[in-house]
């Protein structure tokens, strides 16, 4: 039932190995059971998302928003006759390559790997999430990586520098850095997953923000996304208070975006007619939000940045996190031989792929281990 412009695994640009077809299941099916089985995915489940592991059992982790992502995912890629596989093993990855910390520990790296060699590169946790699955998964004895599809490939790789892209245009001509020279648009199960993260992590924050304490109901009332379905809920539900009412105001809030995407990408496909993927990538973003909905998600979005990310008791975890991430990336680089290659200079992307792999805890324990103190309780 997949329309004529969305990803056909059949017709699949491949893998950067080639591997005989599995009997049972289509191409992307086998990325994502390949995905699910990583042991990079494995440790999302003890990687922030917003709120450190330690600091409660319900917060969402990096594993939760990802299957959160992909249910969101696969209920629009279904109704626009998207192909559902390639979307959910586009979203169960788009995360393998964060550090631990969230979005704080890879600021510290990226500005470890900086000050020690400005010409590094820095640190893009999407470019390192294609290299999780391209060079550093070790499961197979044929080849490094989990050997994806090109399609994948090209879904995890949602944003890259024009640097990076270059480079990786460099090592495989055609491949997936392409789109970034060119400025082409990836497939629209790529695109999918883009918005559907976005998605995901507004309506998740705001319930985390609200079940920690942060952020309470009355000061979402400021947000016209959430206080219109606030409203909804109360008129058909008079006297509903706190938990219910927070989670049937956000299934409401996630409903609605969910009809407005498959609305208004509807309508952008109708304009662009699009008769294959090709079409796709020459075209401008073609799943989308309507305008309405654009600026409202954009409100909430700086609502939460205000409210939430930038909080006091945030930004004080996130300062010790930050320090963590320093502190390690100092102690394993002056002292380690491990981290050494041929004339002694220190091999600062190994060390940062050792860093960005590790969880939350075991990133709080080393950190203990090597510098006799402890940050977090």
């Amino acid at each position: 039932m997949l329309k004529p412009y969305a990803c056909d695994p059949e017709a699949s640009r491949g893998r950067r190995y080639l591997e005989a077809p599995a009997p049972t299941r289509s191409e992307y099916q086998r990325d994502r059971d390949r995905i699910v089985h990583s042991t990079a995915f494995r440790r999302l489940v003890y990687k922030t998302q917003v709120f450190l592991n330690h600091e409660g059992d319900l917060f969402r982790t990096r594993l939760t928003h990802s299957l959160e992502v992909a249910q969101l995912g696969r209920s629009i890629a279904r109704s626009l006759g998207l192909n559902e596989d390639l979307v959910e093993a586009i979203a169960l990855a788009h995360d393998l390559g964060h550090t631990p910390f969230g979005h704080a520990g890879q600021d510290a790296l990226n500005d470890c790997l900086h000050a020690a060699d400005p010409t590094s590169g820095g640190f893009e946790h999407n470019l390192q999430s294609l290299r999780v699955v391209d060079f550093l998964e070790e499961r197979y004895p044929d080849f490094d990586g989990l050997n994806l599809t090109f399609e994948t490939r090209e879904g995890i790789l949602k944003h890259c520098s024009q640097r990076h892209a270059e480079s990786l245009e460099a090592s495989e001509p055609g491949g997936v850095g392409r789109r970034f020279v060119d400025r082409a648009q990836p497939s629209l199960e790529a695109q999918l997953c883009n918005l559907a993260d976005e998605i995901a992590y507004n309506a998740h924050d705001v319930d985390d923000g609200v079940r920690s304490g942060l952020i309470r109901i009355e000061q979402l009332e400021d947000v016209p996304l959430f206080f219109r379905f606030l409203r909804e809920a109360l008129a058909q539900h008079p006297g509903l208070t706190g938990r219910r009412l927070l989670f049937d105001t956000i299934r409401r809030m996630l409903s609605a975006q969910v009809y407005d995407v498959l609305d208004a990408t509807r309508a952008s496909l109708d304009k662009a007619q699009p008769n294959q993927v090709g079409d796709v990538r020459a075209a401008p973003v073609l799943v989308c939000f309507s305008e309405t909905m654009a600026r409202e998600s954009i409100e909430l979005k700086r609502f939460l940045r205000v409210n939430l990310y930038r909080h006091p008791q945030v930004t004080s975890t996130t300062d010790r996190a930050k320090e963590v991430v320093r502190d390690l990336f100092a102690a394993y680089r002056s002292s380690s031989e491990e981290w050494a290659k041929e004339g002694g200079a220190t091999n600062l992307r190994k060390l940062a792929d050792y860093i960005a792999g590790m969880t939350d805890r075991f990133a709080v324990r080393e950190h203990e281990r090597l510098t006799g103190r402890r940050l977090f309780d």
